[in-house]
């Protein structure tokens, strides 16, 4: 990957002196300042074209994003849910409650359901007013590495850097659904902007906002915003143009303002009587300490966590094999792998031309940031052994755009040198190869691409080496091949992405992939959608992928939740309200998945039975699940209790806390289903109260789901 320069003055690197932005130079024993910064990079006018090019880049990414995002429904409808309640309830919108009741929260913290909770507020409720947010919070991203690398470096390399990221397979899936990742990464990206205008000119109060950024990121997804911290601390401590005291100083005050961003929130948790407010989900012990250091914490890199439905300990198996090149495997290749081996290349190349810059060489400090957050993050996701989903690879993308643009531009502007130009041919020819090796794993999908990239990768490769006798011509037009050859595949996954629909918990993007998941809607690792790993699935399905043990909780070898082998559900219903030997959403024979992966489908006639006085109640129903309860909850608009939480494993509620509510009259309906039972050493509360209710209750059938009537004890069976 290469990109055009606006300087190549042998005296200037990326179009701007080295000497550090409109500062005084340092004395680089003692980094003290001869004379008081300013707050301005030294730059050249921009071109008058660069405007119309960024609006154009800024355009195109909205398009790409809004483009048909109705498609997706509600997307994730366990986060769907959760803004819906928090568009009702301003104490559900606080705590990030699952329900505007306010019984138990997401397995989160709640910035990212604010941002969509608003929206509904706003907007009313519907796909748009959820999916709509993190489309323009992708626009933002984009820009906001435009800006970043636009500080340093040419407007050439900004465009590159910004197109990069918005052709990324997996950015165009996360910046078109509502999980917590759309917001994590705008935010990461702003902090890396803001770390970037410290280092420039020392100014504490951008030390200062990069550390609250982070913090909202915690808020958003907990520990994995502080990945990026080593970078920016290292950056900061080396290039900023102040004395070593101040450097160290603005690190503390960086630390304290992260600290408060987020602390906020957690003292209010951690402080509120438990009786005060919904319990914490994903949690065993009503603590968000305990979320954010087990389940969320030290569970997703050993895989111990408790109560979860992934990774280690025993949990359903949601992660592939740990190992340093799972980035690079079926499943998460072709989601993020495109351009991570250039990024890489171009990493040491710009490291190792920037070695002799005087200690406060912004281009240098530059490649810290962006190295730092690629490196850890890439060994973070790829030796943790706990649950890892591909989506997750959205966090790398910022950083491998940053790392490709910047280090190509390094690159070009000694183009002068064979050498220089060798070293692009060989990036170009690396990038390009590796793409005709992820093509190849959806070789039914559009064949000839990778043929077309392959020759388009040598060719370009050629004419980088032949332009150093032949001419700038040649050089230019091998340059423009270069970059298409290079971008041609992860292009072609982001599109196909955008065409298709994504719904549940478990999406990846691009087309399915030989021992993937690509292409996934409500499908599994290693099987074709809406199958199991090893394409089994079902009840008394055999072993499956490997991580998924052959005796699951509810019977040997079925999924966790279902009923042992010829047995039934209480009630005699799958979770989702799909009967015996039918197909629950997402594929599943008998439902066992399908209140697990996506939100159960809700019929009209469900709907008004549930809407049948349901202002004389708290909670029009409850059932085992968040995601099961989400269906109908979205579709009535009102309180549906998710019991146990996401998985079905929280002790939320007891079943004497559930019993004193039916017997206050506040909750109506229960709708059978069994969720994910104990996957993962948790709470069996909801197997209780499923078994409670089905001893106690009237039954009765409705558009094939079985529902007890709590404000009724007979049992008098009726079918509508």
């Amino acid at each position: 990957m290469t990109t055009l320069s606006r300087n190549t003055d042998s005296r200037l690197e990326s179009g701007v002196p080295d000497a550090p932005p409109s500062s005084t130079p340092l004395d680089a024993s003692s980094g003290t300042p001869h004379a008081p910064v300013t707050s301005s990079p030294d730059r050249p006018p921009r071109p008058r074209w660069e405007r119309p090019a960024l609006a154009g880049l800024l355009l195109a990414t909205a398009v790409l994003y809004l483009w048909g995002l109705s498609a997706s429904g509600w997307g994730n409808s366990f986060y769907a849910a959760a803004a819906q309640a928090g568009s009702k309830s301003w104490t559900a919108f606080l705590y990030g409650a699952s329900d505007a009741a306010g019984s138990i929260t997401v397995d989160k913290p709640p910035a990212s359901l604010w941002v969509m909770a608003l929206s509904v507020r706003v907007f009313g409720l519907s796909s748009w007013s959820i999916l709509a947010p993190q489309a323009l919070m992708g626009v933002a991203t984009v820009a906001t590495l435009y800006a970043s690398v636009r500080r340093r470096f040419s407007p050439q390399t900004a465009l590159l850097a910004g197109a990069v990221l918005a052709l990324t397979p997996v950015a165009a899936l996360m910046f078109r659904f509502d999980n917590p990742d759309a917001l994590l990464v705008l935010l990461l990206t702003l902090a890396a902007y803001a770390t970037l205008r410290a280092v420039e000119n020392g100014r504490t109060r951008w030390m200062v906002l990069a550390g609250a950024l982070v913090g909202l990121g915690f808020l958003t997804k907990q520990l994995q915003a502080f990945l990026v911290l080593p970078g920016f601390a290292v950056a900061y401590l080396i290039a900023a143009p102040v004395s070593w005291r101040r450097r160290i100083r603005d690190g503390f005050l960086a630390v304290g303002a992260l600290v408060l961003a987020a602390g906020w929130w957690v003292a209010l948790v951690e402080l509120v009587p438990a009786s005060m407010r919904p319990y914490i989900g994903g949690s065993q012990n009503n603590s968000f300490l305990e979320l954010t250091f087990g389940y969320n914490g030290l569970g997703r890199l050993t895989g111990s966590g408790t109560g979860g439905v992934g990774g280690g300990g025993g949990g359903f198996g949601f992660s592939s094999q740990s190992g340093i090149g799972r980035m690079f495997a079926s499943e998460a290749g072709g989601q993020i792998a495109w351009l991570i081996p250039a990024a890489l290349l171009l990493l040491v190349a710009g490291l190792w031309l920037r070695r002799r810059m005087a200690r406060t060489d912004a281009p240098r400090a530059a490649l810290i940031v962006w190295g730092s957050w690629l490196l850890v993050t890439l060994l973070t996701f790829s030796l943790m052994s706990g649950i890892f989903h591909a989506y997750y690879t959205v966090a790398l993308a910022p950083a491998i755009a940053a790392l490709v643009a910047i280090g190509s531009t390094l690159l070009w502007e000694r183009r002068a040198k064979l050498w220089s130009l060798a070293l692009l041919a060989v990036v170009t020819l690396a990038t390009s190869g590796w793409a005709f090796v992820l093509l190849g794993r959806s070789a039914d999908w559009l064949p000839w691409l990778r043929w077309a990239v392959l020759a388009a990768g040598v060719l370009g490769a050629v004419g980088l080496l032949a332009g150093h006798w032949v001419g700038a011509r040649v050089l230019t037009a091998a340059l423009v091949v270069a970059v298409l050859a290079s971008l041609a595949g992860p292009t072609a996954y982001t599109l196909q992405t955008v065409a298709t629909a994504h719904t549940g918990p478990i999406v990846t993007a691009g087309p399915t992939v030989a021992g993937g998941m690509g292409g996934m809607s409500g499908g599994m690792p290693g099987g074709a959608r809406g199958a199991m790993p090893g394409g089994v699935g079902g009840p008394g399905g055999t072993q499956g992928a490997p991580g998924v043990p052959p005796n699951m909780p509810g019977g040997t070898g079925a999924i966790p939740g279902n009923p042992p082998t010829g047995g039934t559900w209480p009630g005699g219903t799958a979770p989702g309200g799909t009967p015996p030997g039918g197909t629950a959403p997402g594929g599943f024979p008998g439902g066992g998945m399908g209140g697990l992966l996506n939100g159960s489908k809700v019929g009209e006639k469900i709907t008004t039975l549930l809407l049948k006085n349901a202002d004389s109640y708290t909670w029009v129903a409850a059932t085992v699940g968040a995601t099961n309860a989400s269906g109908y909850q979205l579709a009535t608009e009102k309180s549906v209790m998710p019991i146990g939480g996401f998985s079905g494993s929280d002790p939320s509620p007891t079943l004497a806390q559930f019993k004193a509510r039916v017997a206050a009259g506040k909750i109506h309906y229960f709708i059978g289903g069994a969720g994910m039972g104990q996957p993962s050493g948790g709470s069996n509360g909801s197997a209780q109260i499923s078994a409670w209710v089905k001893a106690t209750f009237t039954v009765q059938t409705v558009d094939g789901t079985t529902v007890y009537d709590l404000t009724q004890s007979a049992k008098t069976a009726k079918s509508t």
